[in-house]
This record gives structure tokens, sequence and C-alpha cells, in this order.
């Protein structure tokens, strides 16, 4: 939503940036006006954002960094002290691979944004940050087992819904048909649900039907 947006924009620079003076920010603060983009763009240039309003994305998560930053400089007595959320042995070496690239290679950049413009993932000014999304995104998603899951599809018989009574006229032939389907797709999804039922069912009556025997009673059950 643009105007949650812009708050978000004036939020973060009075409550956690504060770059301008408070009597600079009125442009900014002018949400409603036409020209507020340009406002927002002459922002971003002045506290040195790498990129532009038209890459909002990528803009906002480079804000909020820098507020996270700003927000740890004003607190720094309360912030470092703080344990980790997890603690390795000092004893093991690092083994994330990453540490050993050179980030500032252009090679190594160029190749790391073509990545990102094949897997459609969002940018950000630090590569390596980029290259572990991209890491991410490879052993979860395109590892041998998800593609297989993913090109596995339902085999289906053709339906003629001519044949199907919908039950009510909506005046629309083309909304009638969506409607059939719709309440097709519906009779499907009852009859998966109705034999997963079944299956539980029988599941429950297998281990009831089969009572333990104790011979010291002489007799089945209890």
């Amino acid at each position: 939503d643009e105007t949650e947006f812009r708050n978000f924009i004036v939020w973060l620079e009075d409550q956690k940036i504060r770059h301008y003076k408070i009597e600079d920010r009125g442009n900014l603060r002018n949400i409603p006006s036409s020209e507020w983009p340009k406002y927002f763009q002459q922002y971003l240039q002045d506290v040195n954002c790498p990129f532009t309003s038209q890459e909002r994305q990528e803009s906002v998560d480079w804000l909020l960094g820098l507020a996270v930053r700003f927000e740890y400089g004003d607190n720094v007595e309360k912030y470092k002290n703080c344990q980790p959320a997890t603690t390795t042995n000092k004893a093991e070496k690092p083994t994330d691979p990453l540490i050993h690239l050179d980030s500032s290679n252009p090679d190594f950049k160029a190749g790391v944004m073509g990545l990102a413009n094949l897997l459609k993932i969002q940018r950000h000014d630090d590569y390596l940050v980029m290259l572990k999304a991209i890491r991410i995104l490879i052993q979860e998603r395109l590892n041998p087992e998800a593609i297989s899951k993913a090109r596995q599809s339902k085999e289906g018989l053709p339906v003629a819904l001519d044949k199907h009574i919908l039950g009510f006229d909506t005046g629309d032939a083309t909304l009638n048909e969506a409607a059939q389907i719709l309440r097709l797709l519906h009779i499907e999804e009852l009859r998966d649900l109705q034999t997963r039922i079944n299956e539980a069912i029988v599941a429950v009556q297998a281990v009831i039907a089969d009572p333990k025997t104790d011979h010291r009673l002489g007799k089945v059950g209890r």
C-alpha cells in the first residue's frame, strides 16, 4: 500500500535514522504530495543508499540495515553483552566456504548478479548475502528430490461440463462454467477427505479388533 509505504519511510527517519533535522523533514512527511517520490529519491541520495526509489525492496532492506546500525550505536551498552542465538565450539574451524571468497572481485559480483537475475532473487548491496540466498534456494528448491516432486502431476479424465447440473444460474455463461468447475473441484476435495477418514477408521478398527491375550486369566481382553 503506497500510503503505508510512505508512512513507514517517515517512521524510519523520525524514530531510527534521523538523518535530517526535524525542521527539514517536512517534504518527506508530506505523504499525500504527488512529489513525494522525488523527495524520497533525494532522501536515498542524502543517506548514500546505493539503490534508487524505483528499487523499493532493495532500498527498504538497506534502510532497515542502516536503522539497525544506528539503533545499536545508540544503545551499545545494552546490546554489546547480548549472547548470540547459537554458540559454536571455539575449537571448531569455520566450514563455510563463502568466507574465503573475494566479494570485491568484479567477476565475482558479475557472476552473483547473473545468478540472482536468473533465479529471480532480490538484489542486495552485499554480494555474499545474495550468494547465500542463491545457495539456500538451490538446496531447497533445485535439488533432485524437490524437482521430482514438482514434476509430479495428477492425470485426470476429461469432464463434460454440460452434463453436470449447476443448480442455479448466475445469468452469465462464463460464470456458470466457472461455478461448475469450482463445484467439481470441491466434490473432488470432499472425496479425498472421505477417503482419508475411511483409512483412519480402518486403522483404528485394526487396533481395536486385535485384543491382547492374558494367558494368566485364561481369557481374551480384560
